[in-house]
């Protein structure tokens, strides 16, 4: 069986809280002091959960500098108050971080267009 400690139960709190406040400010026509109230509290609940080592070596890989440049960029144009910008950026940078993990993965092929070349009216 799996032990945690008490930190990774706080950093699960903190990012659960994080995911709320940041959906919950896109509820409300993308408020930027909520969206950046979430974006801190799902960074530091990562780095409660897996360690300050562990969170800048996921971050700062030498194959994930764009994702993380994306992400973060985003998380500072939405502290900057440019809310929608920011959140596009931020989306991208999370989408290409978090591509490995296969729930992220399975949502992003879910909502992905189709391809109009596989359809079966298009074939010969």
């Amino acid at each position: 069986m799996i032990t945690i400690t008490e930190f990774q139960k706080i950093g699960v709190g903190l990012s659960g809280f994080g995911v709320f406040f940041v959906l919950f400010g896109i509820l409300l026509y993308f408020d930027s002091v909520l969206l950046a109230f979430g974006n801190i509290l799902f960074v530091s609940g990562l780095a409660f959960i897996i360690g300050l080592r562990r969170t800048a070596h996921f971050f700062f890989q030498r194959q994930k500098l764009r994702s993380s440049a994306a992400f973060l960029g985003g998380v500072a144009l939405v502290l900057l108050r440019w809310p929608r910008i920011g959140m596009l950026v931020e989306t991208y940078g999370f989408v290409l971080l978090f591509n490995a993990f296969p729930i992220i993965s399975f949502l992003f092929h879910l909502s992905a267009p189709p391809n109009f070349n596989d359809l079966p009216s298009n074939r010969k």
